[in-house]
C-alpha cells in the first residue's frame, strides 16, 4: 500500500458526505452516473469538496432511464458528461478513496447525506470497496427531517432546498439542512 499524505485536519471524527445520481432507483438494474463528496469536521465545517465524478455509462444504459431521470439529468448536463466520461465505477472508487483516506480512517465516518440508504445500496452493488470504507452507521438528514415534520413542522417549512439534483450542490444543501435542524430542532 502506498503512503497516504494525511491532511492536517485528519481526524477519525471527520464526516464524509456523499451524494450519487443514478439512472433509476433499483441497484439491481440501474447504474451510478455521478458521485460527489464533501468532507466536514464534526461541527459541519467544510474541510474539502470533491471529488465530483461523472461515471461513464453506455448509451444503451442511459437510454433505459425513465422520463424523470432523462429529463432531469439532460437538463443539468449530466447525461452529456456521463457519455463523455472515461471513468468507470472502479476508477471512481479509487478516486474517492484517495481523497477520503487523507481526512479520515477506514470505517470511522458514517455515511452522511440525505436518503443515503439508497446511495449505500448502489455502492454495495456497484462500488463495494467504497461502501466498505464507511462505518456501518449513517447520518441521514432525511430521518431528522421526517421527525421534525411530525414534531416541529415549522422547522421543515422554514428550510428551502433548490432540488437541482446535482450531486455537489445536493450535499452542500444537506449540510446546511442539518445545521438548520441542529439549531431549530435539536437545539445544539
Amino acid at each position: 500500500m502506498t503512503n497516504i499524505l494525511r491532511d492536517p485536519s485528519f481526524s477519525d471524527s471527520n464526516l464524509i458526505w456523499i451524494d450519487m445520481e443514478m439512472t433509476g432507483l433499483q441497484p439491481e438494474v440501474n447504474r451510478v452516473i455521478e458521485i460527489a463528496a464533501i468532507i466536514t469536521d464534526a461541527q459541519l465545517n467544510i474541510l474539502h469538496e470533491g471529488p465530483v465524478i461523472a461515471v461513464h455509462q453506455s448509451p444503451c444504459v442511459m437510454s433505459h432511464m425513465d422520463s424523470w431521470n432523462t429529463q432531469t439529468h439532460t437538463k443539468s448536463g449530466l447525461v452529456d458528461r456521463v457519455l463523455a466520461s472515461t471513468v468507470d465505477e472502479e476508477e471512481a472508487t479509487d478516486m474517492c478513496l484517495e481523497v477520503f483516506r487523507r481526512f479520515v480512517g477506514p470505517q470511522k465516518s458514517p455515511l452522511c447525506g440525505n436518503t443515503v440508504g439508497q446511495d449505500r445500496r448502489f455502492m454495495a452493488r456497484w462500488m463495494p470497496r467504497l461502501e466498505s470504507f464507511f462505518h456501518y452507521r449513517t447520518i441521514d438528514v432525511s430521518s431528522i427531517k421526517e421527525l421534525a415534520r411530525r414534531w416541529k413542522p415549522e422547522a421543515v417549512t422554514s428550510f428551502q432546498k433548490s432540488t437541482r439534483h446535482e450531486a455537489l450542490s445536493d450535499i452542500q444543501e444537506s449540510i446546511d439542512e442539518l445545521k438548520h435542524y441542529r439549531k431549530t430542532v435539536l437545539n445544539m
